[in-house]
């Protein structure tokens, strides 16, 4: 829908508005609201659901121990940002390993702004350092892919059909894959026209992570759709997967033989790379603005 489509979409749900049947059909009424919010926040420049929460996945890419640790680190450094500005935030899962690293570790923000904060963060992040987990302290280059998307209440159904969709209960899981948990209550939800999948094991029951893991692949679907509908309006093409290695990284935390973090879109550094990783990170959430 171009600007025009939407000024006049605007216009005409607000006149509807005045209508004295409008609210004859409440949930008719009420799917014309929303319509209208997300038209207006769309034509000031913002997604929907940029004032709302969002839920964060990092994985771990190339790398082996260094990239499992440097999942953890991006974790205590978004989770000190997080409490920085007074938000909350709870773990959905977590693939740990036997030294506090993570496989994939998926934890929900809840405040105001926070998508419209954090989503550029997502992408592919590269940490160079002398290897603790090397005899020799070699320097490593590690990755971890970091996955902001919106938070939905509940899932869109309109998006989700039942056949396209596969779920799987597995237990709880624990570091080194020690099950914490007897019953089968995680769940693991593939939509499998596009290969987006999704693992909570959060919630006390199963109905409960099901209900939470449609959420969650309701936002990813619409995290998917707002990229795709970018990249067409800027006449770019966008895979549709993204490697965690080198070549995609989006900015590069280097602690040995300098300090620097650098991000590679924005140009924005800081030669105080401990400060970034410890929560710092107001100069370049600024600078994403214009993304």
């Amino acid at each position: 829908m171009s600007a025009e489509e939407k000024k006049a979409r605007i216009a005409e749900l607000e006149a509807a508005m005045q209508g004295a049947d409008f609210w004859a059909d409440k949930a008719r009424a009420q799917a014309a609201i929303k319509e209208l919010q997300t038209l207006k926040a769309e034509a000031e420049g913002g997604s929907a659901y940029d004032k709302g929460g969002a839920v964060m996945t990092i994985f771990a890419g190339a790398g082996g121990d260094d990239a499992e640790d440097f999942a953890r680190m991006l974790l205590n450094m978004y989770q000190a940002y997080a409490e920085g500005r007074g938000w909350g935030m709870r773990t959905l899962s977590a693939s740990e390993n036997d030294h506090g690293g993570y496989r994939s570790v998926t934890v929900e923000l809840d405040g105001k702004n926070i998508y419209g904060t954090l989503k550029n963060e997502s992408g592919v992040h590269r940490l160079v350092r002398l290897s603790p987990f090397n005899a020799k302290a070699l320097r490593q280059t590690s990755f971890a892919m970091v996955e902001v998307i919106p938070q939905f209440e509940k899932a869109d159904k309109a998006a989700l059909k039942e056949e396209e969709i596969s779920v799987e209960f597995t237990r709880s899981g624990g570091p080194g894959g020690q099950n914490v948990n007897r019953r089968e209550t995680a769940v693991r939800i593939v939509h499998l026209p596009t290969k987006l999948a999704v693992h909570v094991d959060s919630e006390r029951s199963q109905a409960q992570n099901r209900e939470k893991g449609l959420a969650l692949l309701s936002a990813k679907l619409y995290k998917r759709e707002e990229e795709e509908r970018k990249s067409k309006e800027a006449g770019l093409y966008v895979s549709k997967t993204t490697e965690a290695a080198w070549g995609n990284q989006i900015r590069s935390y280097v602690l040995h033989p300098y300090k620097l973090v650098k991000d590679h879109r924005t140009g924005v550094e800081a030669h105080d790379a401990e400060k970034v990783l410890e929560g710092d990170l107001d100069a370049f959430l600024e600078a994403e603005k214009a993304l």
